[in-house]
């Protein structure tokens, strides 16, 4: 064979040698994302500006590991997420001049979050809200749940879903990146019947959406009312009081309550009462006419047929950042987190009186007990889905 001859051989050798190696590298990068496998994922572009990274965040006291997910655009927006109580640890979002602030209270490692918290960022379940007197009927049998709220039932009950560690894996399509969790409640579980197969997919977008995706099914009829219970604070966590942020809710209707937070009867008007959020008033200019704070359900204006609608708008106007919050729920419950004490482990206030706000998109509290709310019944057969969307900007 001639000299040239052996050389192009070698070449055509070495460069099928490197486009295999290549191949590999990518089918190997790409599976890693799609399965969630073990370790440390690097982050895996696409040609959106996306990105997805798994890392290790802690182990639970009987050693079940937890791990963090950091979903990343383009733009500078960042949604942070461990698979213990498929919580929300972080969003990351740039003001006005560029800057980027945490924007979701939160704590500083897993060993915080087991000690305990108002339930910062986490999926709540299988009941967002309140039951009266911890009990429903469903065809004809009576269920008594988990009373954890003076005689009531609130947020799943005593052990509710904030408090597993959920199984987790790393999704991507062709716009938008995200971590997929999901968990098994037994029959039984806090009292509620059926065995209860839920998913919760956080996704973010490289329009600056992080959207929330629910599944949950039965095997026998039950009730499931989802939630995400983050606290939000567009100046940063830990800045102070959110009384200044500008807020708009979507509703001519809220639902008075008794002193249990239990609806008392029919949806009341906003309109000429410190209720009102029809247009943008600060949270601040007439929460002191609400005793306790604002800690109420809103009935969202939905048109005949619409299945996603724009629940709120807020912004703050020192960072120019807002948020939009569309969903198909019927309904959102505002809690200003009244009287909030969280103080750090040297003992110094981390977030006081007001320090966020939550919007938590659900069905309306009581609703097994209320056959004039929307239904929260869940049948073998039929799947629950809801979908919920905060997408931001600055002004």
């Amino acid at each position: 064979m001639a000299a040239s001859d052996r050389c192009c051989v070698r070449w055509t050798i070495v460069w099928r040698a490197a486009w295999v190696a290549a191949v590999y590298i990518l089918s190997f990068s790409n599976l890693a994302v799609a399965t969630g496998s073990a370790g440390k994922l690097a982050a895996a572009e696409t040609t959106k500006g996306l990105s997805i990274t798994r890392q290790p965040y802690g182990k639970m006291p009987d050693g079940t590991p937890v791990e963090l997910y950091t979903l990343t655009n383009s733009h500078g927006l960042k949604a942070e997420v461990i698979n213990y109580g498929a919580m929300l640890i972080g969003l990351h979002a740039p003001d006005q001049h560029g800057n980027t602030a945490n924007i979701t209270l939160h704590l500083d490692n897993l060993e915080q979050y087991l000690a305990g918290h108002p339930l910062f960022g986490c999926i709540v379940g299988r009941y967002a809200n309140r039951i009266a007197n911890a009990r429903f009927v469903i065809d004809g049998q009576q269920y008594e749940l988990a009373a954890n709220s003076g005689r009531n039932h609130i947020h799943g009950g005593k052990m509710g879903f904030h408090r597993y560690v959920w199984k987790a894996e790393a999704v991507e399509q062709a716009d938008r990146v995200g971590v997929r969790l999901s968990h098994t409640s037994p029959d039984g579980d806090e009292g509620y019947p059926g065995k209860l197969d839920v998913t919760k997919t956080y996704w973010l977008t490289q329009g600056n959406e992080l959207q929330m995706e629910y599944v949950a099914v039965t095997d026998k009829p039950t009730h499931v009312n989802l939630t995400n219970h983050a606290y939000w604070n567009l100046a940063g966590a830990g800045s102070g009081d959110v009384l200044a942020h500008e807020l708009m809710i979507n509703a001519d209707y809220y639902l008075p309550v008794d002193a249990g937070k239990i609806p008392q009867g029919k949806p009341a008007p906003v309109k000429d009462t410190p209720m009102d959020f029809t247009t943008p008033h600060t949270i601040g200019s007439r929460i002191a006419q609400v005793p306790g704070g604002y800690d109420h359900c809103y009935v969202l204006n939905k048109k005949r047929g619409e299945k996603l609608t724009l629940c709120a708008r807020v912004a703050e106007p020192t960072s120019g950042r807002v948020m939009e919050v569309w969903t198909t729920e019927p309904g959102v419950q505002l809690y200003t987190a009244n009287g909030m004490r969280v103080k750090r482990p040297d003992g110094s206030l981390r977030y006081g009186n007001h320090g966020g706000l939550c919007l938590e998109c659900q069905h309306f509290p009581d609703s097994p007990n209320r056959p004039d709310f929307p239904s929260t019944l869940l049948r073998p057969g039929q799947k629950y889905y809801q979908l919920t969307i905060h997408k931001f900007s600055v002004k």
